[in-house]
């Protein structure tokens, strides 16, 4: 298991387009990517449990890999929320 704390940049935080690109972004690996926000822990692959995180600008989450790809899995996922997701 691997992780990494990151701070969501987007103006409006992770609402729909992101979310969605947050989503598709772990998709892409087999293993499993949750994400620890406050007291709640999602599923990355799923865009429901993302948005009904409430994740919101300046906001931090800790996101976790675990699988035997995990290493890339997490790699991607700091890589797409520091870009942006796209906004």
């Amino acid at each position: 298991m691997v992780s990494k704390k990151v701070k969501i940049i987007n103006p409006t935080g992770l609402h729909l387009r992101p979310a969605g690109m947050f989503c598709n972004t772990a998709v892409k690996f087999k293993s499993k990517v949750l994400f620890q926000h406050g007291t709640t822990q999602a599923n990355a692959k799923s865009v429901l449990s993302v948005l009904g995180a409430c994740v919101k600008q300046g906001d931090e989450i800790e996101l976790i890999c675990e699988g035997e790809d995990e290493g890339e899995a997490l790699a991607a996922m700091v890589s797409a929320v520091e870009d942006g997701l796209g906004e």
